[in-house]
């Protein structure tokens, strides 16, 4: 692959919120996850493992113990200004919709062993905070790449500690294993607007920081507020009332 292609599979790769309910090819799936196994990790350690979910009725049990941890953001969002607020609490704090990425045809639990930290040097141990959420950021990725190199959507869905401990006996993953992200797949029911990145003359600095660049507070503050009003339309809310969002 040349760098150009590449570049183009990474600008394709979206996030998708809402899924046609055709299935995928099983063949997909287990090279989705082949491309996964191949990410880097700390002293190759490879602390992943996956769980493939089909069937609905697990799914949606799924997206419950999602929606329980989201009815508590959501009281927690509400105390910031309305403008400051995730685009899908914006509006109607005291109604969060549910989470349509329960009815992709496959959803991935990315599960880590956290005995794995083991195998890189002993001084991380003493802060080994970072080490597997790291390991699990580069197989995340990578899955999310191989998706869209199949013609597929993905979203990246965090997997907190309160919903965690639901979602671990509805799946029977192991006490001691850790789940960090759930990986909805499917063909996109809609397609999605433009996305928007920081230009690369913002975020390169050569040899040295450059201090003349440096944000402020203030500028990150207005940043977020820029990207909130950029963000609104990728969430389901706001694509139902788009039309031209959708098929």
């Amino acid at each position: 692959m040349e760098i150009d292609e590449f570049l183009a599979l990474v600008k394709r790769r979206r996030s998708i919120r809402k899924f046609k309910p055709d299935p995928i090819p099983d063949e997909y799936v287990e090279r989705i996850l082949e491309a996964g196994r191949w990410a880097m990790s700390g002293a190759n350690g490879q602390p992943w493992e996956f769980v493939v979910v089909k069937d609905q009725a697990t799914k949606d049990k799924l997206g419950d113990a999602l929606d329980e941890e989201m009815k508590l953001a959501a009281a927690i969002e509400s105390s910031r200004v309305k403008e400051m607020r995730q685009p899908q609490m914006r509006d109607i704090p005291d109604v969060i919709p549910g989470s349509e990425w329960k009815n992709a045809p496959v959803v991935i639990a990315l599960c880590a062993d956290p005995r794995t930290a083991q195998a890189s040097v002993l001084s991380r141990l003493f802060d080994d905070r970072w080490i597997i959420p790291e390991n699990m950021g580069h197989v995340a990725q990578i899955i999310h790449l191989a998706a869209a190199a199949c013609g597929l959507g993905s979203q990246w869905v965090t997997v907190s500690r309160l919903p965690e401990e639901l979602i671990k006996p509805i799946l029977g993953v192991p006490t001691i294993l850790r789940i960090l992200s759930l990986v909805p797949i499917g063909y996109p029911a809609y397609q999605p607007k433009p996305t928007f990145r920081r230009e690369l003359r913002e975020i390169v600095h050569y040899e040295r920081y450059d201090m003349s660049r440096a944000r402020s507070n203030e500028d990150v503050q207005e940043f977020i507020r820029s990207l909130r009003e950029h963000s609104r339309p990728a969430y389901p809310i706001y694509k139902q009332a788009d039309s031209s969002l959708r098929e």
